[in-house]
């Protein structure tokens, strides 16, 4: 399909999502219903809920990604080859996608859209937690499509929550090009170890955010609060904070934290500074909370921030917090991980805020794409060679 008619499909799409948003919104309260009686935790209840804010916006990420450009067709690189030829390569798509994921609702439309987007078929196979808010999700979606005069199986939901189903998928080298897992460290584990297809994923997001000597108090206080507090369920959310040594303000910055109703969990100094902070052990080092907790701890200056990075970072997001530029510049090209923020809180780690539209996830690997995933990052690349006659010679 063209341009045009991708786009108008997904804008067919966004306001199926607008027109069923009550019968969105009464399945999505039938999960949560569910969600709490099972016991899962409110990090948890709050990923899988919708409203009708939440679903607003989901519909506008769909308008959204139709207005973004379409990437295939795209000249990357020109060059001429030393026969002659004129060498190109194009955006194309990676074909079919799979993307496995778990209790958060709006990957559904997400990967959706981005997939559509790029030209990609996609096989959706959300978590038992979202069934009956994955169903109705896409039943809306592929109802629009359909309206557009798109095909409505380019985007398919897997109908059943057998585990067996995921095992399928896993193995279905030659049917499904890219799986994608969306979800929790055993999930994605289990990916990673039993896939026969390539994947793209990342397996925690620990985010640490650095507190230099030089920070302004007023601006680490804010950001250090923010990065924790604002969605403490989403990868992006920072799980360890670094202190400097010598940055004087650390009491008023563990202060608020506690404040603003997070648990502190510290090394001895951060126990002095907060009587209200409980010991962190090992483990908590390479916590991925996903909740109001913080591990804190104070490190010496940058080599010190630095090492306890290298050591416990999961290559997701890290950043920090200083007034000093050359100090800054180090910490970007010393650390390496997918997106090395400065005075910036680590929730900006997300497709939408870096102007990508919506995002299919977010890859700490080193290969094929990293960082948020968009639509570049769901296309790969081939050769147009054009030559006048060459043939190679002996």
């Amino acid at each position: 399909m063209d341009d045009a008619a991708k786009a108008d499909a997904l804008c067919a799409a966004a306001v199926a999502l607008r027109e069923d948003a009550d019968t969105i919104l009464a399945a999505n309260m039938r999960d949560c219903d569910a969600g709490i009686a099972r016991g899962l935790s409110s990090a948890m209840i709050d990923r899988l809920r919708l409203d009708a804010g939440r679903l607003a916006a989901i519909a506008e990420s769909v308008a959204a990604v139709a207005a973004l450009p379409d990437p295939v067709g795209e000249e990357i690189d020109r060059r001429i080859a030393p026969a002659g030829m004129t060498l190109r390569r194009v955006r194309v798509p990676i074909g079919v996608i799979g993307i496995i994921y778990e209790s958060r609702p709006n990957v559904t439309i997400d990967a959706a859209a981005l997939c559509v987007r790029s030209g990609n078929a996609v096989i959706l196979r959300g978590g038992s937690e979202a069934v009956h808010s994955n169903r109705a999700l896409h039943t809306s979606f592929a109802r629009g499509l359909a309206s557009a005069g798109m095909e409505a199986n380019a985007v398919q939901l897997v109908p059943t929550q057998d585990r067996d189903a995921v095992g399928a998928m896993l193995a279905a080298s030659g049917g499904i090009d890219l799986i994608i897992p969306r979800g929790g460290k055993s999930l994605v584990a289990r990916v990673q170890a039993d896939a026969r297809v390539p994947v793209l994923a990342h397996l925690d997001g620990i985010c640490h955010s650095f507190v230099h000597a030089a920070a302004d108090p007023d601006m680490a206080r804010a950001i250090v609060v923010n990065a924790k507090l604002r969605r403490t369920g989403i990868c992006g959310a920072m799980e360890t904070l670094l202190i400097d040594r010598d940055y004087p303000d650390a009491a008023a910055l563990l202060a608020a934290l506690v404040d603003g109703g997070c648990e502190v969990r510290g090394d001895d100094m951060v126990l002095e500074l907060e009587p209200r902070a409980v010991s962190a052990s090992e483990e908590d080092w390479d916590t991925e909370y996903l909740d109001a907790i913080v591990s804190a701890c104070f490190v010496d200056g940058m080599d010190g921030a630095l090492a306890h990075i290298a050591r416990h970072s999961s290559g997701h997001t890290e950043a920090i917090i200083t007034a000093d530029a050359d100090v800054a510049a180090r910490f970007q090209a010393e650390v390496d991980s997918a997106i090395v923020m400065v005075n910036a809180s680590s929730q900006f780690a997300d497709g939408g805020e870096f102007g990508l539209g919506a995002e299919i996830g977010i890859a700490t690997g080193r290969l094929h794409a990293r960082g948020p995933v968009a639509l570049e990052g769901l296309t790969t690349y081939k050769w147009l060679v054009d030559g006048t006659g060459q043939v190679r010679g002996s």
